[in-house]
């Protein structure tokens, strides 16, 4: 029995040895590799995945919790799960999580989404000012699928005048070569007080050139050349980069996307929208 454990030993202190120095050194052989980052875990650790985009980490804890991190071990949200749960993946964003579980030998699908703090500060806002519920759509003018969404969103803002805003937030695509210029346009005629006209005539475009958005300029009625002073104003670009900047921080990567009272939203039907508008109405109202 001595034996053993002498052997026992000696074949696991030359490893020990070998991985302490291997930390230390950064090299084995050809290969170089240093720590990024280390940080502690509430639960003993099941599993874990990361998003495609690193910027969420999902650790299974023995604990029956399911840890959501940032890549520098803030931790984000937990929730909780089956005892019995044994392994977990997500969809490539995070936006979904997926589960087994070994006891009963079911797979489960959970849709995750963070409330999202948007400063809309400085942004055109359709109605009351006093609205519990707020929609935040960020838009490109010439993405047509924001063309697309904007019929709905009209129909919702007339379904709810007493209890909906409508705030609009830039997001030009690079992929779009008029969609900057055009933004910049609106938020000069929005210093004429006049965005929302020449946002209404910016998704009518059908064919874009470079003297389209001067055009509609004109026939908006804005004052020609405070426009063209205001559209290339350092202002204006500041504004521009800071809902480029909102957006960036709301984890938003396309367009048009839509917030309900700071939560995202997945499904973009009028049926659906609708819900989550009531949804949102009740806990402001509970909430009072």
């Amino acid at each position: 029995m001595v034996k053993k454990l002498l052997l026992t030993a000696l074949l696991v202190l030359p490893l020990t040895v070998q991985a302490v120095e291997l930390k230390k050194n950064n090299i084995s052989g050809d290969l170089n590799w240093s720590v990024q980052a280390t940080w502690p875990i509430p639960a003993k650790p099941l599993g874990f995945v990361q998003s495609l985009d690193n910027k969420k980490v999902f650790v299974l804890g023995a604990d029956a919790k399911v840890y959501i991190f940032n890549p520098e071990g803030k931790k984000l949200g937990e929730l909780p799960v089956d005892p019995d749960t044994t392994a977990i993946d997500i969809a490539p964003r995070g936006e979904m999580i997926f589960l087994l579980n070994g006891k009963t030998n079911t797979y489960t699908a959970i849709d995750i989404s963070f409330t999202q703090k948007i400063d809309i500060a400085g942004a055109p806002v359709k109605g009351k000012d006093t609205a519990p519920v707020t929609l935040v759509v960020f838009s490109d003018f010439e993405c047509p699928w924001c063309g697309k969404m904007e019929p709905i969103l009209e129909q919702l803002f007339a379904a709810n005048q007493d209890k909906l805003r409508i705030v609009f937030k830039h997001m030009p695509l690079p992929m779009h070569q008029q969609a900057e210029p055009a933004a910049l346009a609106a938020i000069a005629a929005q210093k004429q007080n006049k965005f929302w006209e020449m946002h209404d005539a910016l998704f009518q475009v059908t064919t874009w050139t470079p003297a389209t958005i001067e055009e509609i300029a004109q026939k908006t009625g804005l004052n020609m050349e405070r426009f063209r002073a205001d559209i290339s104003s350092p202002e204006t670009q500041m504004q521009l980069a800071k809902d480029k900047s909102d957006a960036q921080n709301a984890d938003v990567s396309a367009t048009p996307s839509l917030f309900i009272n700071g939560r995202p939203v997945r499904e973009r039907s009028p049926m659906a929208l609708q819900a989550m508008i009531d949804e949102a109405f009740a806990l402001a109202k509970g909430s009072k």
